[in-house]
């Protein structure tokens, strides 16, 4: 079902590019102590976690994983205040780096993507073993949040109890060009350009032979990244096949545990026509839409000095009716 959010923006913080850049100003500074750990997968790479606690073999606390965004990492302002709302809900909350998000490349050629669930399945596989007793949802947040979608619908029977799917971009072709227009520009050069510094180091690395760095040094355009990078690597032929092949929309209907899906309309980097359903959605699924709230900003509150991030209010308590 699709609703209309309760979602208010503070009165002096009502554009959306001050929500979006703002709220990781705001949360700049702000830190909590994390056990950091890494686990071996099955094709001799491995990810990092960051965890609010180690859980116990024997704990039945419940457990909230986080999936972040494109270049995104445990220190995004998202991922620190979502993980301290877990904390303070008295959950344990872990956070899977896409794999060189880290702090350090991984050991492959192939990178992270928009539709690559294989780790995400293998964790959570291991948790399974890991904590059998635990009761589990899990949040993903813009990029994290297409393959949180997409490992729910390709798992129908995964040991998640629910899960928030945060300003994802379910349309990947729409988005491409949508981060292409006006003053969007902005964010895509910040994310091209950090997507290039990184691939540089696997060129350097000699990962990556068949890669031009002059080529593709001049490029400027996620589409054209995704074209001469992430589609190759990863085994698509084009960025179209891959946007085709890796976007959530069309396969949010597979899906069989209770999601929140929470979008603004007014999110720089999306397509607000194209991201929301156009067809009925199951009543376990529920998309709801803001008018305001940037690209996962959603900063309220009536003081300046005091910021409220309602992300934080929102979605533990969503997932709090199916945690316990």
């Amino acid at each position: 079902m699709i609703i209309n959010s309760r979602f208010k923006p503070a009165w002096w913080l009502r554009n959306a590019h001050l929500q979006t850049i703002l709220a990781k100003a705001f949360k700049k500074h702000q830190h909590m102590p994390l056990h950091k750990s890494s686990l071996e997968t099955p094709d001799d790479d491995f990810v990092d976690l960051v965890w609010t606690e180690m859980p116990t073999k024997e704990s039945k606390r419940p457990i909230v994983v986080l999936l972040h965004g494109l270049q995104g990492s445990a220190d995004s302002h998202y991922a620190k205040g979502m993980l301290a709302a877990i904390k303070a809900q008295g959950w344990i909350g872990v956070l899977m780096h896409f794999r060189g998000c880290g702090g350090r490349p991984n050991r492959k050629a192939s990178s992270y993507h928009s539709g690559d669930t294989r780790d995400i399945t293998f964790f959570s596989q291991w948790l399974d073993n890991m904590s059998p007793n635990a009761p589990r949802a899990a949040v993903g947040f813009s990029l994290g949040g297409n393959v949180l979608t997409k490992y729910l619908a390709e798992n129908p029977d995964n040991n998640y109890q629910a899960a928030s799917v945060i300003c994802a971009p379910l349309d990947l072709k729409s988005c491409s060009r949508r981060i292409d227009q006006g003053s969007s520009k902005i964010y895509q050069k910040y994310l091209v350009d950090m997507l290039k510094a990184s691939t540089f180091i696997k060129i350097d690395q000699q990962l990556l032979p068949d890669i031009c760095p002059t080529k593709l040094a001049a490029v400027n355009k996620m589409w054209d990244f995704d074209h001469m990078v992430t589609a190759p690597i990863n085994g698509f032929e084009s960025a179209e096949h891959y946007y085709q092949k890796a976007s959530g929309k069309p396969v949010m209907k597979d899906i069989k545990q209770p999601v929140l899906f929470l979008h603004a309309a007014d999110d720089p980097f999306l397509d607000h026509n194209q991201i929301v359903p156009s067809e009925p959605l199951p009543d376990h699924l529920t998309f709801e839409i803001s008018e305001k709230g940037g690209h996962i900003g959603f900063v309220s509150g009536t003081n300046p000095f005091k910021p409220e991030y309602w992300l934080e209010q929102r979605v533990p308590e969503y997932l709090k009716t199916f945690l316990g």
